[in-house]
Order: C-alpha cells, then sequence, then structure tokens
C-alpha cells in the first residue's frame, strides 16, 4: 500500500490544471513545469449582458525541487500566456540545444520554450495557431502528445486534439521549425484527449466528448477502428510504454480501463476509481505504477499487474479539495530502491500545488 507525505504545498494563484516534471539527461531531475487556467471576472454584473465566450489567461510556472536533508522548492519563473490546458516536455536534440517545453492553449496555439540550464529560465522558440484560414472561429487546444519520427531523428511530430473533435499533426525540429502536417475532424463532439501509440509509428488514439475512443491510421487518415465501451465521455489516454498492444483509458464515466489494442471488443481489466479520470501516468522507472488524477475525488496510484492482467488500487492522496488535474512523477532517482517516490499534483479552483513522497510497502 501507498504512504503520502506532503512535502511542500504552493499557491499557484491561478487555477492549476497541469505538472509535467523534466527528465534529461545530464540535468537535475528536479525542475518542473505547471500551468494554470483562469477565466477572466469582468467587473461588477456586467457578465449579465455580456455575449461570447468569457476570456481566459494562464500562466506557465517553471519550479525546481531540491533533494537533502531538508527539501526544498523554488519557483524560478512566471511566464503570462492564454490559458494553458496541457503540456509536455520535448527532448534535446543535441547539445547546441536544451530540451523544450510544448504547451498548448485556449487560443487554438501550440506554444514551445527552451529550457535554459544555465540560466534556469525557459525562453519561447516558437508558437503556431490551430486555425488554417482567416475568419475560422478558434477552438480551444485540449490535449497534446509527442513521439520521435523514425524517418527523421532531428524531429518529432506533435498531436493535438481540439474542443471542435479535431485532430492536428505537426513537424517540429530542433531549430524551432513547426509546420502543419495534416489536420482532419474526428469526433462529434470535444477531442479530450489524444496519445500516440508506442509502439506502433502509424497509429494515433483519440477520445471525446461523444464516448467514442478511436483508433487513426496516419498511412491514411483513416479509422482503424472504433470503441463505444464507455459510458461517458474519454477523457485520458497512455499507451503502456512497456506493455506492447495495452492501452488504459480514462473517462468521466470513473473507470480506469485496460484494453489489448489487437482485441478491443472487451477490456483485460477495469477499476472504478471515482469522480472521472484526467490524467494517467506512468512512473519512468516503474511504469507499472500509475498515477492517476481522479477529478473529484483524489490523485490515485494504481498498479498494473499485466501478468493477470489486474489493476490494483494502492493508494489515494487526499491533500487536495478541488478538481485534481494535473499530476506527474518526479523522474527516477537513488530513492527508488527503497520504494520511495516523488510526485507533484495540482487542483483547480483551490490553486494548489503539492510536491509529496510517497513510499510504498514491499
Amino acid at each position: 500500500m501507498a504512504l503520502f507525505t506532503t512535502l511542500h504545498s504552493e499557491d499557484t494563484e491561478y487555477s492549476a490544471d497541469s505538472v509535467e516534471w523534466l527528465s534529461q539527461d545530464g540535468l537535475e531531475s528536479g525542475y518542473f513545469a505547471c500551468g494554470t487556467y483562469q477565466l477572466v471576472q469582468a467587473e461588477g454584473e456586467a457578465t449579465e449582458g455580456q455575449s461570447g465566450p468569457r476570456p481566459r489567461k494562464g500562466r506557465v510556472y517553471l519550479y525546481q525541487f531540491g533533494e537533502g536533508k531538508e527539501t526544498t522548492l523554488e519557483r524560478l519563473q512566471c511566464i503570462e500566456t492564454a490559458a494553458i490546458l496541457d503540456m509536455r516536455w520535448l527532448p534535446a536534440w543535441s547539445s547546441d540545444c536544451g530540451p523544450q517545453l510544448a504547451t498548448v492553449n485556449s487560443v487554438g496555439e501550440l506554444e514551445v520554450y527552451e529550457f535554459d540550464a544555465a540560466e534556469k529560465q525557459l525562453r519561447k522558440r516558437t508558437c503556431l495557431s490551430l486555425k488554417e484560414a482567416e475568419g475560422e472561429e478558434q477552438p480551444l487546444a485540449l490535449a497534446l502528445d509527442w513521439r520521435q519520427l523514425e524517418e527523421e531523428k532531428e524531429q518529432v511530430q506533435l498531436a493535438i486534439s481540439d474542443s471542435k473533435g479535431g485532430l492536428n499533426l505537426f513537424a517540429y525540429s530542433p531549430n524551432g521549425g513547426l509546420t502543419r502536417q495534416c489536420s482532419w475532424s474526428a469526433h462529434g463532439f470535444e477531442a479530450w484527449t489524444c496519445a500516440f501509440d508506442r509502439w506502433s509509428p502509424h497509429l494515433l488514439y483519440s477520445g471525446g466528448d461523444d464516448m467514442l475512443l478511436l483508433a487513426h491510421d496516419l498511412r491514411t487518415e483513416q479509422r482503424a477502428w472504433t470503441n463505444r465501451a464507455h459510458m461517458a465521455g474519454v477523457t485520458c489516454l497512455l499507451s503502456h510504454p512497456r506493455h506492447e498492444h495495452h492501452l488504459l483509458t480514462g473517462s468521466y464515466d470513473e473507470h480506469l480501463r485496460l484494453f489489448d489494442t489487437r482485441s478491443m471488443k472487451r477490456t483485460l481489466a477495469e477499476h472504478n476509481l471515482g469522480g472521472g479520470i484526467w490524467r494517467l501516468k506512468p512512473h519512468s522507472v516503474r511504469p507499472d505504477l500509475i498515477l492517476a488524477a481522479c477529478m473529484y475525488t483524489n490523485f490515485s496510484v494504481v498498479q498494473l499487474d499485466a501478468k493477470e492482467p489486474a489493476l490494483r488500487l494502492l493508494g489515494a492522496y487526499e491533500e487536495h479539495k478541488s478538481i485534481c488535474y494535473g499530476a506527474d512523477w518526479a523522474p527516477s532517482g537513488p530513492e527508488d530502491s527503497d520504494g520511495l517516490f516523488t510526485m507533484a499534483t495540482c487542483s483547480f479552483y483551490d490553486h494548489k500545488l503539492c510536491v509529496s513522497r510517497v513510499e510504498l510497502s514491499q
């Protein structure tokens, strides 16, 4: 079972919804970014007659967490942006550039920042809008994933899902070059999530508010299959980094599901975690340990037993009292062999960020 200890708690001021820990060879594992999403409040009661959506603003925070006899947490940077919905660290391609943070936001933009390790700062590299034509309504960019291109080692492919149900593919190179490859309509409502298959270069998965889980063949931009197992919107996906054909899904229907992508007619295992599941994060060294952000309840640690197969709840972190959106494990460290792990979590309306220690009994 899991025992949780809060090491640090931070007020993010704006509502917090994403946390991503930097894992990069040659760098300390103590850096992570936090994204926020805040509806702009109108003065007085003026919003009653206001037409159109309320504007949304956000921030990207850069933090450094330090180990030692007494742990430390320092906010290094605050970048004002549009409201952030998702973010991912991209690797450093060479010694000439640092790791890069890709973010997607409420005005339908993909923004990329490069991490300067010497200055401990993020510097904006590039920005591109999902909107393809002038006058077109701008969707919210909802979720982001990336993969290394096999045919072009110095490029990554980025997938972005949006509030119009669309999927968008981009190619990104270390010099800041960002080009759109293709965009297409996939879901009837919001496409909440998207994820590349970690074992097949041709498959992209997506989940939407239409309750559909879809697989797309990127060679043809056609559906490979459609799954209707979910009872509410599909909100997060995880192609498991260690077990080929294993796909985990989270949904507003509160169930964590494990599928074999070769046979999607039924699940291999299910577990009702409660509250709706927004994010799934495997640990970098122990990827069968999965951190789940369960929106209206807590952050849960689940163990995947691939042999049975089974999903076992090891424990729940109950420190947050608002919507649990952002979660990530710290990269591996010497404490892992002792069953000790570090995680960062954040919640929405209480704008709270926590760094915690997780102890797993052997």
